[in-house]
């Protein structure tokens, strides 16, 4: 579940041509394995050379660097945590036959690195796929009665919906009141301002076109149809998630959209928040490109040369008393896979059961462009929703995020799936 971003297929020949160029690298190199080519070979060519997806590409590279190694040669090599799981020892066909007996018949998570938890997400992804078929077989059927009860339900749902959504925010308004304000942040407002003001006239038409079509006062279209079954399941309408991603129930993405709304109305008349939800925004990657253009404009130099540096914060968000002077304190972050230790201000194993974890404030400073960390650090995905692939408009993925790996190396994490959410399904 917290594995590999795209599934991806693979076959017996994929094994053979591996297994080949291991035998004939290490024939022809007695002295000196060539661990490099090796690695190379087999996780970038043979078996990278189907994966389309890089943060998946780094999951086989890391596979490949603990497999191939030195390490490897040393007596009963352990493959995972998991005592069960080693490369036996030299011995007889009939003793690998034995070891190969007591290999359970289900491979656990621990089993490729991951935590317990990844089987637990998977498991709720099923028992979700498995309610939502059920939902739809006892959705086909029913008569009048049936009818004219779901009617009457989403009926209260839209009314609910025309009390609660929020009002439009003066686009002209905000304009001319931020008119002496020439930074790239600007537009991003702007823009994020039209786009929340189509989401909200489109949820107030189609709120009232639908209560009028159960009244009788107009034909119910084929796309009214599809939100009236939506409300009625208590799912947000397919049409109404143009505007960004979620996976979100209804009664959760109304008050979320209403906190959306709210942070761009602080924005607008107040100023950007001294820590700001960018979960909250259609598109975040507008919003970092701002920053750096913004920074590169004041330091005079080319935005290609800034990068962030990233600075957990350990206060909450009422320690934090000012803005920064470059970039900006984002909130409301998650972890998957793994969890946040504030006393050793690094990453630390998820606790079971705790699918995701509460991320702290996290303070994202433009800086001149430094050469990648790797010693004691992960470079950590950050993902706008669980869906971590997003679709091909719209890629969940954001930015790499470098922080403290705590006491596991950065592999130990890339097998772990550990990445930062921006956004969560409930």
């Amino acid at each position: 579940m917290l594995g590999w971003n795209v599934p991806y297929d693979s076959n017996d020949s994929d094994f053979d041509i591996c297994e080949n160029l291991l035998a004939m690298y290490l024939d022809e190199n007695p002295n000196e394995i060539p661990w490099d080519a090796i690695r190379y070979l087999i996780a970038e060519a043979n078996y990278g050379g189907r994966v389309t997806d890089a943060p998946d590409n780094r999951i086989l590279r890391a596979y490949a660097s603990e497999y191939f190694s030195p390490n490897a040669l040393q007596p009963k090599f352990m493959l995972s945590s998991l005592p069960t799981y080693f490369i036996p020892e030299d011995n007889s066909l009939n003793a690998y036959r034995n070891y190969a007996r007591e290999l359970p018949l289900q491979d656990f998570p621990e089993a490729f690195g991951e935590h317990v938890n990844a089987e637990i997400s998977s498991l709720i992804q099923d028992t979700d796929m498995i309610c939502e078929i059920i939902i739809g077989m006892e959705m086909g059927g029913g008569g009048g009665g049936a009818s004219h009860d779901r009617d009457a339900a989403v009926m209260g749902t839209c009314e609910t919906l025309l009390e609660k959504i929020p009002e439009e925010i003066d686009w002209e308004e905000v304009a001319d009141r931020n008119s002496a304000d020439v930074s790239p942040l600007k537009v991003c407002l702007l823009q994020e301002i039209e786009r929340y003001n189509e989401l909200l006239t489109q949820l107030k038409a189609n709120n009232k076109t639908l209560i009028k079509g159960i009244q009788g006062f107009v034909v119910i279209s084929k796309e009214q149809e599809e939100v009236l079954m939506a409300l009625y399941e208590g799912r947000v309408p397919k049409s109404w998630l143009g505007t960004y991603p979620s996976l979100k129930p209804l009664g959760s993405w109304v008050p979320d959209l209403i906190e959306r709304i709210a942070q761009l109305n602080f924005w607008a008349y107040e100023g950007i928040p001294k820590a700001f939800w960018l979960g909250g925004l259609t598109y975040p990657t507008s919003f970092l490109t701002g920053l750096l253009q913004g920074s590169a404009r004041k330091n005079m130099v080319s935005v290609d040369v800034l990068s962030f540096d990233f600075v957990v914060q350990a206060g909450d968000e009422s320690t934090i008393t000012a803005l920064p002077k470059e970039g900006s304190n984002f909130r409301s972050m998650s972890l998957e896979g793994c969890k946040w230790d504030y006393n050793a201000m690094a990453l630390a194993d998820a606790e079971t059961m705790q699918l995701f974890a509460p991320f702290p404030i996290i303070h994202f400073k433009p800086v001149a462009k430094k050469k990648n960390v790797t010693d004691g650090f992960y470079q950590c995905p950050l993902y706008f929703y669980p869906i971590r692939t997003g679709s091909r408009e719209r890629p969940s993925f954001m930015i790499w995020v470098d922080l403290k790996a705590g006491a596991h190396s950065g592999d130990f994490w890339i097998k772990r799936g550990a990445a930062l959410l921006l956004s969560l399904a409930s």
